[in-house]
């Protein structure tokens, strides 16, 4: 699997670049800026990228507007980024096209490296994962909100490790239920959020962005 990663700081690029080459990974370019990435996303065509937020030239948030710009080009581009802080709106950017294929990690999860390669993994084969504590925030927002007066507690559980992109099989494990009552609990989400099937959108994406729009 072909991998893009950028970070601008070198002791953890090279940790990274050695990480994912360790499990299997080829990463055919490291980069340390967003111009640099935007340029080599175009031109390579990862598999996945792996990209730090922020970035020089400014350190605000080049990592993700490249990633995103590239998306443009190639909607279906797997893209996990890496930050520091939970931020809502680099979030809600992320999930806006509802296509799935991305991931919000904070940095410190990757320091766990099973949960770091699973994240690789899962967004580069069109999943979804968001890191715990922003799907924590995003539903603590809409709580303050309201908004989740219509789900049962059990709901928000499955929703919450839904979005951090969780299986069933993996939400039925965690939340010691059977997968049959995990596919209920997901319906009656969908069904509450009023979110129809569709072949081209992510339901499981369209569930977050529910929250984040209300």
């Amino acid at each position: 699997m072909r991998v893009v990663l950028a970070e601008d700081l070198f002791l953890l690029r090279d940790g990274l670049t050695r990480t994912l080459q360790e499990h299997g990974f080829e990463v055919i370019a490291a980069v340390d800026n967003g111009p640099a990435l935007l340029r080599t996303l175009l031109e390579e065509q990862p598999d996945v990228a792996v990209v730090d937020i922020r970035l020089p030239p400014t350190f605000t948030d080049e990592g993700l507007q490249a990633a995103l710009a590239a998306r443009r080009s190639r909607p279906a581009l797997p893209v996990l980024v890496l930050s520091q802080y939970v931020d809502q709106l680099y979030a809600h950017e992320l999930l806006a096209g509802g296509q799935g294929a991305i991931g919000y990690l904070l940095k410190d999860r990757i320091t766990h490296t099973t949960q770091f390669i699973d994240a690789v993994r899962t967004v580069a084969t069109g999943g979804t994962v968001m890191d715990p504590q922003v799907i924590a925030r995003l539903l603590a927002r809409s709580d303050a909100r309201g908004t989740t007066a219509q789900l049962t507690p059990r709901e928000l559980d499955v929703l919450a490790l839904m979005a951090e992109g969780r299986s069933n099989a993996a939400v039925a494990q965690t939340l010691f239920i059977s997968e049959s009552a995990v596919a209920k609990h997901t319906a009656a989400i969908f069904t509450k959020l009023r979110i129809e099937p569709s072949a081209d959108d992510n339901r499981r994406v369209l569930a977050v962005l529910a929250y984040l729009k209300r």
